[in-house]
């Protein structure tokens, strides 16, 4: 058994010797296909990483706050019909559903935008910060 291991042993660390050539430097061959892996991989981590680059952080604007669902979902619809640009979230954090609206990089932009809300929704809105979706 141990011969076998022996014979093994000298027969593998013959083949992991670096070329040397006659000056004494060692030579190294890179096979062409590694700079095709890694462009392969910027490409994938460029893809991966897009979904991170979308989001940052800005403001919505909060409709309602209640553990009704069906209040929820009826305001969701009002916000769909009348500003169909803005995008509705609805969020749910027990015992209570969030209707928020909107992905406004300032505040200014959300404030101005919740004295549109405020024809439909008289009471209860607020200025959050949250992460928005941005479009590329």
């Amino acid at each position: 058994m141990y011969k076998y291991l022996f014979v093994l042993f000298v027969l593998v660390s013959g083949r992991v010797r670096a070329q040397v050539d006659t000056t004494g430097s060692v030579v190294v061959t890179k096979d062409a296909r590694i700079d095709l892996l890694v462009k392969k991989q910027i490409a994938i981590n460029e893809e991966t990483t897009r979904e991170s680059r979308q989001h940052v952080p800005g403001f919505r604007i909060q409709v309602i706050n209640t553990p009704d669902r069906n209040k929820v979902y009826d305001a969701k619809a009002k916000v769909y019909q009348q500003f169909p640009d803005w995008k509705p979230y609805l969020l749910y954090q027990a015992p209570n559903y969030k209707l928020r609206v909107g992905d406004f990089k300032t505040q200014e932009e959300a404030e101005a935008a919740m004295q549109e809300l405020a024809k439909l929704f008289p009471s209860g809105l607020y200025v959050i910060r949250d992460i928005i979706e941005i479009k590329l």
